[in-house]
């Protein structure tokens, strides 16, 4: 059974076609669109797939892009599509937000993949889990799979607009991570960065003291690969856990049909 997994983000919508809708299920094609070009992907990247037997998504982009994209899967594949909406309970996650609807479904999502990884390598642990985009979320799960809470902080591109915006002749290019930065284009990316790894470890601090075990962490998202070497702890570097997460939720929906 095909299956057919998008991620709807801030910025571009990511899709990938997978072999079964189970974890591991072999990847058959991919790709990724600006939020510009949806109406492109019917006669574009799709134009040659067979059409999936199912197909589950993430969005967090609107209403109105989640129609847009909902017009070309009925366009162009004889699927039904469905969409992740958080809940407050869901493939082994349990959701400690106040009002478990208003949680993004990308960081729901994006959580019961990290599980699912984390349980697969191992005994149950305490988890950290960030995602690096056009914002920032750093989530906290003990170890019976309940999450705790989070942070939402802006990312690099949003940190430096805001200080563009705010101050009078800032507009430099995007500089270096530098220990001691000398310059204005250092010193604003070494900042933001710094401000993501600082929010991280108090997280994971906090982890660590509520669950009296050190947390594993993982991080995710396009943007990921620049903060990695700057992280003060250990991260695990996962490429696609929102797709993770999505397979992990139509694996565990089918099973309860």
């Amino acid at each position: 059974m095909t299956f057919l997994a998008i991620d709807i983000g801030n910025t571009r919508l990511k899709w990938s076609l997978y072999a079964a809708q189970r974890p591991g299920a072999e990847l058959l094609a991919s790709g990724a669109e600006f939020l510009d070009h949806i109406e492109r992907l019917a006669e574009g990247p799709w134009a040659d797939l067979a059409s999936p037997d199912a197909m589950l998504g993430c969005a967090v982009a609107g209403d109105a892009v989640r129609r847009r994209a909902e017009e070309q899967v009925v366009e162009r594949f004889d699927c039904v599509p469905r969409w992740v909406v958080s809940s407050a309970a869901e493939a082994g996650l349990v959701n400690g937000y106040d009002h478990p609807t208003r949680l993004g479904a990308d960081r729901w999502v994006a959580m019961i993949g990290a599980r699912h990884r984390m349980l697969s390598q191992g005994p149950a642990r305490p988890m950290v889990v960030v995602m690096i985009g056009t914002a920032v979320t750093v989530e906290a799960i003990d170890t019976d799979g309940k999450f705790l809470g989070g942070l939402i902080l802006p990312g690099h591109g949003i940190m430096l607009r805001a200080l563009e915006s705010g101050t009078a002749g800032l507009h430099v290019p995007t500089g270096e991570v530098r220990d001691f930065p000398t310059n204005t284009s250092d010193a604003l990316t070494s900042g933001g960065t710094y401000a993501i790894a600082g929010a991280v470890e108090r997280m994971r601090q906090h982890v660590k003291t509520h669950c009296g075990a050190d947390p594993a962490c993982y991080m995710t998202g396009g943007a990921g690969w620049k903060m990695a070497p700057s992280m003060v702890s250990p991260f695990e570097l996962v490429d696609g856990l929102i797709m993770d997460g999505l397979l992990v939720i139509a694996e565990a929906r089918a099973a309860a049909v």
